[in-house]
């Protein structure tokens, strides 16, 4: 096990035939921390820290990418590549929920039987930034973020409005939603990979139930951020007191707090 991860407990869930590595730490119910592209880096291991820091167990299920590698530009586009092909993600197709996302559920499941709580937390990054939404469907997930929402790739307007979820499972999205259940979702005002039409969407289909963190990423914005800030949670946040990305940071981590422990 690589440095960053370290503090972490390693083991492995099942599902579907389908096993895959956990790392987890703290304690407290449960918040799945899904990692961006290329995979879970020294920092997004840093993020699910805090998310343990806060009163949680977080849970980082291995997606894709060498557990604990940090970033760099040809190991970003080899995981990206890789991922592309595989039958788990659903990368260009409209009204489509990538299959990944039914194991997540169970994840999510197994997860609040061993930890407790009146439901599970989710933060999705990137390339995983809408699976939280996927995994809202059911009923156990009371927490879930969309941090740079990114697919479906936006080669088109169509998918650039896309949340890469089916027809049916938007729907129980309204009705979690209707219910009482929000949305938090986090983005760049200048990330093409994150599109604002996403946004946009989710706005249109939960209305006030969707709270929306625009970081402010224009030319010359007073905070500094560079044209092509992405990650908010790891790569681009700036996590000095009194920064935007701080502040997104912490209302992440109060978003935790009000829907998991009360």
């Amino acid at each position: 096990m690589t440095h960053a991860l370290a503090g972490f407990d390693r083991s492995s869930f099942t599902h579907g035939g389908e096993t895959r590595v956990l790392y987890r730490t703290g304690s407290g119910p449960a918040v799945i921390v899904i990692s961006e592209m290329p995979g879970i880096t020294p920092k997004v291991a840093g993020f699910a820290g805090q998310v343990a820091d806060a009163g949680f167990t977080a849970v980082l299920p291995h997606l894709f990418g060498e557990d604990g590698r940090a970033p760099t530009a040809g190991y970003a586009l080899g995981s990206i590549a890789r991922a592309c092909i595989a039958k788990e993600f659903t990368v260009l197709a409209l009204g489509r929920t990538s299959p990944i996302i039914t194991w997540l559920r169970a994840l999510a499941a197994d997860e609040h039987g061993k930890c407790g709580g009146p439901g599970v937390g989710a933060v999705g990054m990137c390339f995983t930034g809408g699976f939280a939404l996927g995994m809202m469907v059911d009923d156990v997930v009371v927490a879930p973020v969309l941090s740079q929402p990114s697919l479906p790739f936006g080669v088109t307007k169509a998918h650039r409005r896309d949340l890469g979820l089916s027809t049916a499972d938007l729907a129980r999205v309204q009705e979690r939603a209707a219910a009482g259940c929000q949305v938090l979702g986090l983005r760049f005002t200048g990330d093409v990979m994150s599109p604002p039409s996403r946004f946009e969407h989710l706005r249109e289909l939960i209305g006030d139930a969707f709270i929306a963190v625009e970081l402010d990423s224009s030319k010359g914005n007073p905070d500094g951020h560079v044209r092509m800030s992405h990650s908010v949670l790891t790569e681009h946040l700036d996590d000095r007191p009194g920064t935007p990305t701080r502040a997104a940071l912490d209302q992440v981590l109060e978003f935790f707090t009000a829907r998991l422990t009360t």
